[in-house]
Formats: C-alpha cells, sequence, structure tokens
C-alpha cells in the first residue's frame, strides 16, 4: 500500500511540474501574441505585412551578422522587433508587463526610402536607445559568457545629445537621459558582478571622415562610469564614505595603527572610471531620420567603493537613435 501511494505522490508532483512548465510557455506565447493582436489593430497594414514577411526572424538576424562583423557575435539577442511609430500607438496599460519598455525600436523600413542622411547641418541626437543582449566578464584574457540577473530595467534610452563636425569627423557629445542602469551578471562560476551600465558624457566620434551616415558608418568614443554606489552608502560595519564610521567599530585596537589590510575597507572612496563605446550603423530611414545598428561596449564593474579591483565587462546589442 505505501508503495502504491508513493508512486501516485510522485506521479502527481511530475505532472504538477510539467504543468507549470506548460504554463509558463503559454504565458510566453500569449504575451506575444497580445502584443502582435494590439499592434495589428493600432496600424493593420504595415503590422499584417511584418508578420507575413518574417520580420522578427530578418530582423534579429542582421543583428546577429553585425555583431560579428564588430568583433564577436551576440547571443541570445531578443532586441525589440517594434518601430517607433508602432511602440507610441500603444498605450502605458498595454505596454506594461509585456517587457516591450526594456527594448529599443527599429528603424522603420520603408518603400524607396532613402538610405543615406547626408551629416552637413545636422544638430542633435535624440532618443538615443541601448539594448544589450550580451554580458561577458574578461579576466586574465578569459572570457566568461554570463546572464544578466536584473529584472527588465537594464536598457538606457531617451538619451540625447549634440552632433557637431570636428576635424571633419561626425562628433556626438551625450548632455541628458536616462544613462545609467545598476545591473549584475552571474559567471559561469555562480560569482555574481555587479555594474553602472552607463554611457555618462559619451563623446563618440566617427571613425572616417564621411558625408552622410550610411549602413556601416562607425563612431567610437570613451564615457565616464560613476561609482555603483552613492557616497551615503553604508557597508554591513556601518561604514560609509560621507555618513557612518570610519572604521568597523568591533575593531577598536585599529584605531592605534595596523589597519593597512583594511585601508581600503575603512576608506570608502567615489570611484568614476572610463569606458569605451563603439556603435556601427546598419539600418537607416532618412524620410524619418532614424539610424539603428550594433553595439560593443566595454566598462569596469564595481569596486565596492574601493574595495575590490574592478572586473572588466563586455557587453554587445542593438542601438536606436533619431537625428535632426
Amino acid at each position: 500500500m505505501y508503495t502504491s501511494a508513493f508512486v501516485l505522490v510522485i506521479s502527481t508532483c511530475m505532472g504538477f511540474g510539467l504543468g507549470v512548465q506548460y504554463t509558463n510557455d503559454h504565458l510566453e506565447d500569449r504575451t506575444a501574441e497580445t502584443l502582435a493582436t494590439l499592434l495589428l489593430a493600432s496600424n493593420p497594414s504595415n503590422a499584417a505585412a511584418k508578420t507575413r514577411r518574417g520580420f522578427v526572424s530578418q530582423g534579429m538576424a542582421a543583428g546577429l551578422a553585425a555583431a560579428s562583423a564588430l568583433g564577436g557575435g551576440m547571443q541570445g539577442a531578443q532586441a525589440g522587433p517594434f518601430t517607433r511609430e508602432e511602440i507610441a500607438s500603444l498605450t502605458y496599460e498595454q505596454i506594461k508587463g509585456t517587457g516591450l519598455a526594456n527594448t529599443c525600436p527599429v528603424v522603420e523600413a520603408g518603400a524607396g526610402a532613402k538610405a543615406s542622411i547626408p551629416i552637413g547641418g545636422l544638430k542633435r541626437m535624440t532618443e538615443f536607445c541601448l539594448e544589450p543582449t550580451f554580458w561577458a566578464a574578461i579576466e586574465d584574457g578569459k572570457v566568461d559568457v554570463s546572464k544578466i540577473m536584473t529584472r527588465q530595467t537594464y536598457t538606457l534610452t531617451g538619451m540625447e545629445g549634440t552632433l557637431t563636425n570636428e576635424g571633419g569627423k561626425l562628433t556626438f557629445r551625450e548632455e541628458d537621459g536616462i544613462d545609467y542602469a545598476p545591473s549584475t551578471i552571474q559567471r559561469p562560476s555562480g560569482e555574481r558582478v555587479p555594474f553602472l551600465f552607463t554611457t555618462k558624457n559619451l563623446v563618440a566620434q566617427a571613425k572616417t571622415a564621411d558625408s552622410e551616415i550610411k549602413p556601416g558608418f562607425e563612431m567610437s568614443g570613451t564615457f565616464k562610469v560613476p561609482s555603483y554606489r552613492t557616497g551615503l552608502f553604508l557597508d554591513p560595519k556601518g561604514r560609509g564614505m560621507v555618513t557612518g564610521y570610519d572604521q568597523a567599530q568591533a575593531l577598536p585596537a585599529l584605531q592605534a595603527g595596523g589597519d593597512a589590510n583594511l585601508f581600503a575597507e575603512n576608506n570608502k572612496v567615489f570611484d568614476v572610471l572610463d569606458g569605451q563605446l563603439e556603435l556601427k550603423v546598419t539600418s537607416v530611414n532618412a524620410e524619418l531620420g532614424e539610424i539603428g545598428g550594433v553595439f560593443v561596449q566595454q566598462q569596469p564593474s564595481d569596486t565596492d567603493m574601493g574595495g575590490k579591483k574592478p572586473t572588466t565587462l563586455q557587453m554587445k546589442g542593438s542601438w536606436f537613435a533619431t537625428v535632426q
């Protein structure tokens, strides 16, 4: 009797597990189906045409190919397959909970649209958006492909700045926008690495003195990476940079010196380090002033306010912007 009961319990648990898995997959399918339905309702001809020609698959394939040209293929790319116009047609309630707010738009492909924008006369770049789809930690020459642990809040968006011609090359200077996102990745070893994904004070310049923005156009530059934590942060021992104690109170003997091994822990600093970003244009719509493509970014991780050495991180993904 006990054997029969045990088998019955195990069968029930297995069935429940399978049921949960099916439900999750079903919910993901329903989310995609809901978005497609909403877009179809807001713009029947455009949305239906993209659905018929496999717009999502083609867009992702193009992003993968372009990222490979920049020095490595993206893994698990999930760039948002919707245009700026389509996203703008949805309400907050329609977008909430779908993950669409954490994606960048794609350049709208119009019939007969010009695939180049003259650089002369351009003054600003707006709606600049970076959506990473690949994360890796680089240490001692080894690249650890990692996974993102942060929920759907790690995309940088709404950034803008000036466009100028410096030395015959187009130069972008970032000024404002949602230009930082506290994030965490997990390495294959299980170690979790926090970092501030950012492009603060980005100055990116064209690699060549081209007269127009077209597919293949590249820009690169540097930016600042502020501390992951602010000066008001207190560690578990109550130590901080501008508040709290200047050393762990459980170690009174250190008041007389001899705290060399704990100097970095007791003396918090607000590190501002450097990062590097490379952008490559793969799509242009001159009529709408839209440009987009793929990016590769390298920046340091969190230093725990000077308490540890930062890890070099690499991100790849898709980007979008409008120029005017």
